[in-house]
């Protein structure tokens, strides 16, 4: 999406008006600044139905301007069974981070959280815009903590996932790990997410986004 910022209330000129924010950089919430210029990376459509809520983009989606698009974005393709024009598809899938902008390394070379800017500014307009949403994937800790509440460890959270997407709410809930390669370790530690969770996730997301699932 290209050019100036608009005040209508729509996702696409909402996505306009975010391309412009530079909050993070010269107004920093707390803490330094943005290290680098900021790049919003995000997708969606006041269609679609599935959303995906992720901590924040990573270098490689930084550098590219595509999100996920990494070994992560790979796995999580798998864990949704669908393929990449699918994922890509705007009107199907939704992506709205927790923080827009890849926000840097820390000391030891991972990522830092999702700057503290974006979800009071973003948040809850980006998601009005988003009126025909059915489910919400909350992808790591910081998603499940804004839209869940409480301070809950990922693992406990995952665990309830049946309880939380059952709950009579619009749209619905579902938590899931990060598709990290660092997770490859919990994955192991809980078969209980590929057996159980990752059936209803893969019909779930192919009953909103019309893709024929894994056995299509």
């Amino acid at each position: 999406m290209t050019g100036s910022c608009t005040t209508s209330e729509t996702f696409e000129s909402l996505g306009t008006r975010l391309l412009c924010c530079r909050v993070c950089r010269e107004r920093p919430a707390r803490g330094p600044a943005l290290p680098h210029e900021p790049r919003p990376i995000f997708q969606g459509s006041g269609r679609a139905r599935l959303l995906i809520a992720s901590p924040a983009p990573g270098v490689r989606a930084h550098r590219s301007g595509v999100p996920f698009h990494d070994p992560s974005g790979a796995r999580l393709r798998h864990w949704l069974a669908l393929t990449e024009s699918r994922f890509y598809d705007p009107d199907r899938v939704a992506i709205v981070p927790m923080g827009f902008c890849f926000p840097g390394h820390d000391r030891q070379g991972g990522d830092l959280p999702p700057r503290r800017e974006c979800a009071p500014l973003w948040r809850a307009p980006m998601l009005a815009a988003l009126p025909r949403l059915d489910l919400v994937l909350l992808i790591g800790l910081h998603a499940q903590r804004w839209h869940l509440g409480g301070a809950g460890s990922l693992t406990g959270t995952v665990t309830r996932w049946r309880e939380i997407l059952a709950e009579p709410r619009r749209p619905r809930l579902l938590p899931l790990p990060h598709p990290s390669w660092r997770n490859s370790s919990w994955l192991k530690r809980h078969p209980w997410f590929e057996a159980e969770l990752l059936p209803v996730l893969r019909a779930e997301v192919a009953a909103l986004t019309g893709s024929p699932g894994p056995s299509g």
